[in-house]
C-alpha cells in the first residue's frame, strides 16, 4: 500500500470516531499539517470528507453513498447465494450475479460451469456495459436521462466480431430488453460464449441487480441457451421474492 493511500484511509478511520481539526489530524497521524492539508483537499473535492465553518473535517456525503451500495450488494449476493447454487447444479452452467456500483456493473458473484470451460469474468471486476447480457440488463434499468450519458460515454471495444460498436443500436436493443424482460450475450464478449441475463428486483420493482447463464457455443448452441431461458427468469424472480 501507498505512504499516501495508507494517510487517506487513516484520515477516514479516524473521522469515523468523529469529527477533527487539521491539527488534531496531524497529530494524530504523525506528519506535518501540509502533508494532511493536500490529503484533505483531495479527498474534499471527491466528497469523501466535508469541511464546516469552523474548519473541522467530518466524513463526506460520497461514503455514505458507498456504503449504501455495499450495504446492498451484500444483501442482494447472501440472498441469491442459494438459488444461484440451483441454477448452477441444474444447468451445470456458469452463473454471475452482478450489480450496479457507481457508473459501472460490477460481478459480485460467480459459480463456474461444472465442465472444463472457463470464462475470464471475475468477482469485483466490471462487466462491459455493451456485450455482456448482465451490462445490457442493469444499463437498460438506468433513468433515461443517466442511459443515455451512459452510451455517450461507453467505450465500444470491439471484443468480437459479433460486439454492438455504437449507441443507436445499443439504445435499440435496450428497448427490446426493459420490453422482454432479458438480455442477450451473443458471443459479443467472448467468442465462444453465448449468454442471458435476467433482473432481480425489489419489492418496488427496482432492479438491483442481474443474475446470468453463460454457456459455451461447443456445449449449447444460442438456440440450445435460450432453452434454458425459463430456469434463468425462475431464478430471478426467486431471488427478487427473498430479497423482499
Amino acid at each position: 500500500m501507498s505512504q499516501s493511500l495508507g494517510r487517506a484511509l487513516q484520515i477516514l478511520a479516524n473521522l469515523g470516531e468523529g469529527e477533527r481539526s487539521l491539527d488534531q489530524l496531524a497529530t494524530e497521524l504523525g506528519v506535518h499539517k501540509t502533508t494532511v492539508l493536500r490529503l484533505l483537499r483531495t479527498m474534499e473535492a471527491e466528497r469523501f470528507v466535508r469541511r464546516d465553518a469552523a474548519h473541522r473535517y467530518r466524513l463526506g456525503s460520497r461514503l455514505f453513498a458507498l456504503a449504501d451500495v455495499a450495504r446492498e450488494q451484500h444483501v442482494v449476493r447472501e440472498v441469491a447465494a442459494p438459488h444461484l447454487r440451483e441454477l448452477n447444479q441444474k444447468t451445470g452452467q456458469t452463473v454471475h450475479l452482478a450489480a450496479w456500483d457507481n457508473g459501472e456493473v460490477v460481478y459480485i458473484d460467480k459459480l463456474d460451469s461444472v465442465r472444463s470451460v472457463r470464462m475470464y469474468s471475475q468477482v469485483g471486476v466490471p462487466a462491459a456495459l455493451h456485450c455482456t447480457a448482465v451490462g445490457k440488463v442493469l444499463l437498460a434499468a438506468q433513468p433515461e436521462r443517466q442511459r443515455e450519458a451512459l452510451l455517450a460515454s461507453i467505450d465500444y471495444h470491439a471484443y468480437t466480431p459479433h460486439t454492438i460498436t455504437d449507441p443507436d443500436t445499443l439504445r435499440d436493443e435496450l428497448d427490446e430488453v426493459r420490453a422482454r424482460g432479458w438480455a442477450q450475450d451473443r458471443a459479443e464478449h467472448e467468442s465462444f460464449m453465448n449468454c442471458i441475463g435476467a433482473p432481480v428486483k425489489d419489492h418496488d420493482g427496482r432492479i438491483v441487480g442481474a443474475v446470468s447463464l453463460s454457456v459455451p457455443d461447443v456445449l449449447l448452441n444460442y438456440d440450445q441457451v435460450l432453452e434454458l431461458l425459463p430456469d434463468l427468469l425462475a431464478t430471478a424472480a426467486a431471488i427478487s421474492a427473498d430479497y423482499n
